[in-house]
């Protein structure tokens, strides 16, 4: 067997590899406030324990998504620190039920952030390490290509497009000059 018909059918035997991490596929929730969020939780008869609500309060605090470690941590101060394991438990329930979503950036830490009501998809600088959320339409052309050209379904919501930003591209054309994002 060559080494690219062992490869393809590495996969196949189960629907969810164990070699890739993998996100919930629940439909997002999305929730205009703590309150709303903890209302959702208690309609689907979850607790509401104090350090679920600690992570809730962090991710609608925040300006940007967080990895677990972030929230642990208190957010520098803002909110009292947590276990990182109960952060994890909690993070993954949130999720689970559609109000949380994550994605990596590389090799980094998950990022975490409220669902919206649609799922978002994502585009990552290699160089600088910048981010930016993308409305999945705008990239349903490179999905098509994807698809007719390989013959799988892509998703950016999960792995983002990894790439270099414009601000690198320009700084790489002028030698070294360095660049900071708006």
């Amino acid at each position: 067997m060559r080494k690219k018909e062992y490869l393809r059918g590495a996969g196949a035997a189960s629907k969810r590899s164990p070699h890739v991490t993998v996100s919930h596929r629940t439909p997002p929730l999305a929730a205009a406030s703590v309150d709303s969020a903890v209302a959702l939780l208690r309609a689907r008869n979850l607790r509401v324990s104090a350090a679920r609500r600690l992570v809730l309060e962090a991710l609608f605090a925040a300006d940007k998504p967080l990895t677990a470690e972030e929230i642990a941590a208190g957010l520098e101060g803002w909110l009292p620190s947590s276990d990182l394991a109960s952060v994890y438990r909690n993070l993954d329930t949130l999720e689970e039920i559609g109000l949380v979503r994550h994605f990596h950036l590389g090799h980094g830490p998950g990022r975490y952030s409220l669902a919206a009501a649609a799922d978002l998809d994502f585009i990552t600088c290699e160089d600088c390490g910048a981010f930016e959320a993308v409305e999945p339409a705008r990239l349903d052309r490179v999905r098509a290509l994807i698809e007719d050209e390989l013959g799988y379904r892509a998703r950016f919501s999960h792995f983002p497009i990894v790439g270099t930003c414009a601000a690198c591209l320009a700084a790489h054309n002028q030698e070294g000059a360095s660049h900071a994002h708006p």
